[in-house]
């Protein structure tokens, strides 16, 4: 597994560094990257714990923003994790993240997929994102299921800053030095 350089020398990273810094947490996004980078380089963390606060501060700062181009922007940064069960995921952080969705019957991935679609009809500009942590495919299913039926984009979208944050929390202390 790839390993995170030590926190503390973040901000004197040449840009292309940081970048792999944030797309190693969260996932490759160039949204993200104009959002985060100047923090990254202009602040000396003393935890990736607080480093990924502070993304999950500007996150939510968007989710709350009236500013249409706020909610495009954090849209594109939320739709940068991989749908959950797609069989081509880019990023090898979520393949390991989400082997678990990948064992079980074709019916279930077949119910899986539909669920992707129906919740990204349900949310316009989302993607459905959870921190998966080795739960099998029918308890996700049923938090989809939840979310779809509540209905909250606005719910969704902290949800899903959540679960981005949590996820890089627990990349974070897997990739650590």
């Amino acid at each position: 597994m790839t390993s995170l350089p030590p926190v503390n020398t973040l901000s004197h990273l040449p840009e292309d560094e940081l970048a792999k810094v944030l797309d190693l947490l969260f996932e490759p996004s160039p949204p993200l990257h104009a959002l985060s980078l100047p923090v990254l380089r202009s602040t000396v963390f003393p935890t990736y714990d607080i480093l990924i606060v502070a993304v999950n501060a500007q996150l939510s700062a968007l989710a709350q923003s009236d500013d249409p181009k706020d909610i495009e922007k954090l849209s594109e940064i939320l739709c940068s994790h991989p749908r959950l069960g797609e069989k081509k995921v880019e990023s090898e952080q979520s393949r390991a993240e989400q082997a678990q969705l990948q064992k079980g019957a074709e019916e279930e991935k077949e119910q899986l997929a539909a669920l992707n679609r129906e919740y990204e009809e349900k949310f316009p500009g989302l993607r459905y994102v959870v921190f998966v942590n080795g739960r099998a495919r029918p308890v996700i299913m049923e938090n989809m299921r939840a979310r779809i039926g509540r209905g909250d984009i606005k719910a969704e979208r902290q949800e899903a800053i959540q679960a981005m944050c949590d996820i890089a929390n627990d990349r974070a202390s897997k990739m650590q030095k």
